[in-house]
């Protein structure tokens, strides 16, 4: 099954995937568990490498259609291959809202190093990587689940500190600027003016482009990625998408109101 997996994965262009113990992973929300309605005992974790060029405004990962799509699509096309040789297994798919550290399971995999950024960090795609899992009752000795590695991390040089806008990475803010951007409430006149000073209206990657291990990004080879690329929102732009247009973009969940708010206050009079 480890090699059917192989061959799934390389079909997808992912290449860093890897299988553990449901026990050995951290769970963080059993309520997830609770309403899956299965007892859990593998989980398969991947990645998604995303980087797919340069941006103007938004953080890198948003300049492409939302990520969560593009996790669907592969593990309701995992579920399929597992079907295959366990039909009556159960299988539930995530990506980002998931029963286990999503972060944690990567690392003892294997999969990357922590980063002092609290990303993590690729051997090859560097951070610009998205963590996805899909969770099942297989035993795991069937699906060749490996052992728990020790978690490694950066060289922990101080550049994303430094280059940190608002200081949370120095203990100096309360807040990120990538969180502030997707904020609904009124933000302040200095939040606003960091979104200015930095030219963000969504997101923030200066923690990552300051990253040496992302000095020389590598594109990703998922196609996805590359459809349908924004690197520079502006009003006109926003104001040609329709609703369904919009809802397939990873800043739609914050709603358009906020959005066009961003971008006034970067380019009108907010």
């Amino acid at each position: 099954m480890k090699k059917r997996l192989e061959e799934f994965f390389l079909s997808q262009n992912i290449e860093y995937f890897s299988v553990l113990s449901y026990e050995d992973c951290r769970e963080i929300n059993s309520r997830i568990v609770d309403r899956q309605g299965f007892v859990p005992e593998s989980v398969i974790i991947y990645l998604l490498p995303y980087y797919s060029g340069e941006s103007v405004n938004l953080s890198r990962y948003a300049t492409s259609l939302d990520y969560h799509l593009a996790i669907a699509e592969v593990n309701l096309a995992l579920e399929a291959v597992l079907k295959t040789h366990f039909p009556s297994a159960n299988i539930r798919g995530y990506g980002d809202h998931s029963p286990i550290d999503e972060r944690h399971a990567a690392l003892i995999s294997g999969l990357g190093i922590a980063g002092d950024n609290g990303l993590i960090i690729n051997e090859k795609y560097g951070s610009y990587i998205f963590i996805a899992d899909t969770v099942t009752d297989i035993d795991p000795t069937l699906l060749g689940a490996v052992s728990p590695r020790p978690v490694r991390t950066c060289e922990k040089c101080g550049a994303c500190k430094r280059a940190c806008p608002t200081g949370i990475l120095r203990s100096e803010g309360s807040d990120c600027l990538s969180a502030i951007t997707q904020r609904k409430c009124e933000l302040t006149e200095e939040e606003k003016q960091l979104m200015r000073n930095c030219n963000t209206l969504w997101g923030c990657d200066l923690c990552q482009t300051s990253c040496p291990h992302n000095r020389n990004p590598i594109s990703t080879p998922i196609e996805f990625f590359h459809r349908d690329r924004i690197p520079h929102l502006t009003a006109e732009i926003l104001d040609g998408m329709s609703d369904e247009e919009f809802s397939k973009r990873a800043f739609a969940w914050r709603k358009r109101k906020t959005v066009e708010r961003n971008i006034q206050i970067l380019y009108g009079k907010k």
